[in-house]
Formats: structure tokens, C-alpha cells, sequence
């Protein structure tokens, strides 16, 4: 395939045509040219970048953060040291946000835990205790 209009890249990259439409309004993809019937045509590195933009989501990256990354991946071959260590100064504050979701993911699980068991799963839900370690303020 030579070029993909949106639903073709949509269904190629596993996203919806509105997310690839947004991508191309903010510049993570480039403007497609139009075809004589004014359809939108990506060029085939357009599913590359899709998949670039979608595996860095998948680990926590924003779309501004991705938009750097990509920047400094459009750069590759003649990137600076300077910009390497940006970014892993980058992947560095990711793992950094995780953990901290981590930390604040075993504090709600705890939470949840401590609520269940206090739980006894019978009576009236107005008894129920986790109602009202709820309802407290």
C-alpha cells in the first residue's frame, strides 16, 4: 500500500479515525495531502509513527511528551549527546510519575482491603460499614 486514508490508518494502527485526526491537528502526524475527491492520504511511515505514538502512551507518556520524543526520533541520525541525555532525563521522570502511582495504587488497594474486611457480606446494605467509612468526612 503506497498511501492510507484515515479509517485505513485507524484500522492499520488499532485506533479510531477521530485519533488520527486529532493527531494530525496537534502535528504529531504530518498534514496528509488530499486526494482529487478531497480524502485525507498518509504516507506508509504514517503507521510507523502511529505505533511509535501508541507504545509510548502505553508507558505513561502525554501526547506534548510524545511530541518531543518524536521530535528528538525525527532527529535520530544526527541527534546532539545533549539531546540523548534529555532524553533519558525524560524516561527518568516517567519511571519517577509511576512510581509515585504505585506508591498512591498500594495506598487505595490497602484502603480497599482494610474496607472489604470489615465487610461481613451479610445484613442490610445501611449496616454496611463500607458505606459508612464512605460516608465519613
Amino acid at each position: 500500500m503506497t498511501e492510507y486514508t484515515v479509517s485505513q490508518l485507524a484500522r492499520a494502527a488499532g485506533v479510531g479515525t477521530e485519533t488520527v485526526r486529532h493527531y494530525e491537528q496537534i502535528g504529531l502526524l504530518a498534514a496528509a495531502a488530499r486526494s482529487d475527491s478531497g480524502y485525507r492520504l498518509f504516507p506508509p511511515e504514517s503507521l510507523s509513527r502511529m505505533s511509535f505514538i501508541r507504545r509510548a502512551k502505553s508507558l505513561g507518556f502525554a501526547l506534548p511528551e510524545i511530541m518531543e520524543l518524536l521530535r528528538l526520533s525525527d532527529q535520530r541520525q544526527s541527534a546532539a549527546p545533549s539531546e540523548m541525555i534529555q532524553l533519558r532525563e525524560a524516561a527518568a521522570a516517567k519511571l519517577v510519575d509511576v512510581d509515585a502511582k504505585l506508591v498512591e495504587l498500594q495506598r487505595v488497594r490497602a484502603g480497599l482491603v482494610e474496607l472489604i474486611g470489615s465487610c461481613p457480606g451479610t445484613g442490610t446494605v445501611r449496616d454496611c460499614p463500607i458505606l459508612a467509612a464512605l460516608s465519613q468526612a
